[in-house]
Parts: structure tokens; sequence; C-alpha cells
């Protein structure tokens, strides 16, 4: 049952929003799902233009607001759900270090894997966001060795988001398989709540291609 107090996740199995749905089941959320078809263009017709006019998933509403872009719907609903501790607090010093991370990633790192998959020649250093290529996933790199988290012994929203996108990327052979990066995406995958919606979109994955068929 819908009520204002609940969280609606516009979502799109095998897509970016992926991520927030196993964030969405680490912290045992309340939450209302909008699942769409990107194969026949659903996120494109107007009734969700009208939530997100980029057309773009995820996107979530709560208390009358509207959030999208996965770095401020991480913050936002780490934020929520203090309890779950996914979120270091503000008075941590791991609070700088969380924000610093998910915010490359949306500034460095989507940047520059896209430009690398359209085979795009990034502008010069100096005026390109991400610097170049290489120094961003060596930079990733660095900051995953210590391991076992990307902030050490703590594990974090960000963690969900940044294993999902190295996962993905290298499936897809846009980051190179490194040690730290598979190994990193192998813990995330075993904990209960990823495994949990993981199920869940492969099972709305498969929903869609038999109704297509």
């Amino acid at each position: 049952m819908n009520t204002p107090h609940r969280i609606k996740f516009h979502h799109a199995p095998n897509s970016r929003s992926g991520s927030t749905l196993m964030l969405l089941e680490e912290l045992g959320a309340q939450y209302d799902m909008h699942v769409m078809d990107l194969r026949k263009g659903e996120q494109r017709q107007p009734s969700y233009m009208k939530v997100n006019p980029m057309g773009k998933v995820p996107a979530i509403e709560h208390l009358g607001g509207l959030v999208t872009e996965r770095p401020a719907i991480f913050i936002y609903l780490a934020d929520l759900y203090p309890a779950a501790g996914l979120a270091p607090a503000l008075d941590s010093p791991l609070r700088g270090p969380y924000l610093r991370w998910l915010a490359f990633y949306g500034s460095c790192f989507e940047p520059a894997v896209m430009d690398r998959f359209m085979k795009h020649e990034p502008g010069p250093p100096t005026t390109c966001p991400y610097g170049d290529f290489d120094t961003v996933i060596d930079l990733i790199e660095a900051q995953l060795a210590p391991g076992p988290w990307l902030l050490g012994e703590t594990f974090t929203a960000a963690d969900i988001l940044w294993a999902n996108a190295l996962d993905w990327t290298m499936k897809f052979g846009i980051v190179p398989r490194r040690d730290a990066f598979e190994a990193y995406v192998a813990r995330l995958m075993v904990r209960p709540a990823i495994v949990r919606a993981t199920i869940q979109d492969e099972a709305l994955a498969r929903a869609q291609s038999l109704a297509a068929a």
C-alpha cells in the first residue's frame, strides 16, 4: 500500500538502478517499486518523464520530494536509515571520505568509463573533468587494495554503488579485471541482502522477457 512515508522506487531490471535495489534491501527499507521495461522505452513515456525529465532510472520519491542521481539517492537513503549503519555519522572521520567517494563516482568514474565505452577521445587533462582514464582506475584500485571495503573495515552504502559499478563495467570489458576489483565484487555479492536483491532483479528481467516473447 502506498503511504506518504514509504519510498517509491522507480526501477528497471538489468540497469544501473539494480544497485539502488541492493541498497534498499540492505537497509531493510519499506518501499514500493514502479518497474519499467527499458526495451519498450517505458522510461521515456510522458508519465515517467514527469517524474524524471531525463528519462533515467533510478529515481525515488519520498515525503513528496524527488531524488535522482545515484550518489544523491545513496546519501539520502543511507542517512534515512541510520540504524542500518551504512553511512558514517556527521562527526565520524569517515564521513568526509565516504562523501568523497560517492561524489567521485558521478564526477569522475562515470564520465571516464562512458568516454572509454563510446570511444570518445577525452579532453586535455586540464579541461577533462576526470583527468584521464588510467588515473581514475589506478586511484580506485589503490583505495581498495587495503580492503576489505572502500573505507577499510567499515562497510557503507558506497560499497554497494562501487562494487556493483565495477562488476558491470568489468563484464562489459570497459574496466580492466584486476584482483582487487574482483575480490571486492565477490565480497559484496555474497551478502544476504545483495543475494535477495539480485534474485528479485533477475525475476523481474525474466518476467519482462517472457512478456515480450
